[in-house]
């Protein structure tokens, strides 16, 4: 059981904007969960292999190119037994590497596809939600909370896919977010505390 859920995100470099999206979109899940969220490297750094061991979810984004280390990353997450979830971005001219690759993978694992980063973030977010919903027990969802999400899944099911333009960046760097609902600070002060405010 935990209270914190592990993403690792694999995508390269001409993705950076749709692994921005989805460090904010994953705020919008309401639940108290806090989040772990981990990137690809850039610029030929190692990736993390112990945070895509033990990675609760395994999201490969796929644009025109398949570079070093998304090959790794993949490995590692299929030696563990992860299973990826595969998004593909359509209609962008792909390298043969990338043709390649794929095919290789639709015979292991369907893709689902997006065309741009509004499209990204509703499918992004059907599948975290999806994740916890199938393990309440897991993540210690109490009856509330369970409905909540589910009652907000089913409500981004219908809507309309935000505009493209209206989309921006967010947590495009591997880093933490924490809810104030599970987590207590060690060090520092939290803003706008309700245990703190003074009511006149």
């Amino acid at each position: 059981m935990t209270d914190k859920v592990l993403l690792y995100i694999s995508a390269a470099a001409d993705l950076e904007v749709e692994k921005d999206l989805l460090g904010r979109a994953i705020t919008e899940i309401p639940v108290s969960l806090g989040w772990k969220i981990v990137h690809t490297p850039n610029k030929g750094g190692s990736p993390d292999l112990t945070a895509i061991r033990a990675a609760d979810v395994y999201l490969l984004l796929m644009g025109s190119d398949i570079r070093a280390p998304i090959g790794l990353e993949l490995l590692a997450a299929r030696r563990s037994a992860k299973k990826p979830e595969l998004l593909l971005k359509k209609n962008v001219p792909r390298t043969p590497a990338a043709q390649v690759f794929v095919r290789e993978m639709k015979n292991l694992v369907d893709w689902q596809y997006f065309k741009d980063g509004a499209e990204l973030r509703q499918k992004a977010l059907q599948l975290m939600a999806d994740h916890i919903l199938n393990r309440p027990d897991y993540y210690h969802l109490q009856s509330a909370e369970y409905n909540n999400l589910r009652s907000w899944q089913e409500q981004l099911a219908k809507s309309k896919a935000i505009p493209q333009e209206e989309i921006r960046g967010g947590a495009g760097k591997s880093g933490m977010i924490f809810s104030i609902e599970r987590y207590e600070p060690s060090e520092g002060v939290l803003l706008n505390d309700p245990k703190k405010t003074k009511h006149k």
